[in-house]
């Protein structure tokens, strides 16, 4: 599966943004979805991650009640609704595919190794 994401850009503490990661190629249905971050001199870091169904979702601590995860399988679209935003939050975000398992446990979702495919990062800045 490819994945293209995009709507990364500037904006200041407290502003909001939306990203989005389209993908093409497989079924869409078929795969778990998440978005990741790395900040400059850090590692790369789960945010959410998401269900094939989009009925379970997964917040790192950091970003529960400011970010939400989503999915549109009919368009192939994963979405992450960014509000809030502080400077911390500046990071390249990528998103990621897995093929979907019987079980939503975290040992499936939560580490960056348990995806098979990569979409180019999309920056986003936050100033202060």
């Amino acid at each position: 599966v490819q994945l293209q994401a995009s709507g990364g850009g500037l904006v200041q503490a407290g502003g909001s943004l939306r990203l989005s990661c389209a993908a093409s190629g497989r079924t869409f249905s078929n795969y778990v979805m998440g978005w990741f971050r790395q900040a400059p001199g850090k590692e790369r870091e789960i945010v959410a991650a998401i269900s094939w169904s989009g009925i379970n979702t997964y917040y790192a601590d950091s970003v529960k009640g400011r970010f939400t995860i989503s999915r549109d399988n009919a368009k192939s679209t994963v979405y992450l609704q960014m509000i809030s935003l502080n400077p911390e939050d500046t990071a390249v975000y990528s998103c990621a595919a897995r093929v979907r398992t019987t079980l939503w446990s975290p040992e499936y979702y939560q580490s960056l190794y348990d995806y098979n495919y990569w979409g180019q990062g999309t920056l986003v800045t936050v100033s202060s």
